[in-house]
This record gives C-alpha cells, structure tokens and sequence, in this order.
C-alpha cells in the first residue's frame, strides 16, 4: 500500500515539476516516471523496515 501510494505521489511530484519547468507533454511523462520509480523505492524500503520492526 505504501508503496502505491508514493509512485502516485512521484508522479504527481515529478509531472508537476516538469511543468514549472515548461516542458512539453513527453518531458512531463518522463520526469513523471522517473519520479515514481524514485518514489516507489523509497515506499518498498520503508515498507521493508516497517515489517521488521514491527514483526
């Protein structure tokens, strides 16, 4: 679930970026993925460390 929910964040952070930035549609899909696999793996490491401290 966390990790689901900050690819999502990551998308929206990185597609919000690149559009400050002015850049076309193909800029804000990359940034926009770029910025969820970021986000995703920092999600799965927490999830990783809530687990083993919580179990």
């Amino acid at each position: 679930m966390i990790v689901i929910v900050a690819a999502l964040l990551g998308a929206t952070f990185g597609g919000l970026t690149a559009k400050r930035r002015k850049g076309d549609r193909l800029d804000i899909l990359q940034y926009a993925t770029i910025y969820a696999i970021a986000f995703a793996l920092a999600g799965l490491i927490v999830t990783i460390a809530l687990e083993k401290i919580l179990l």
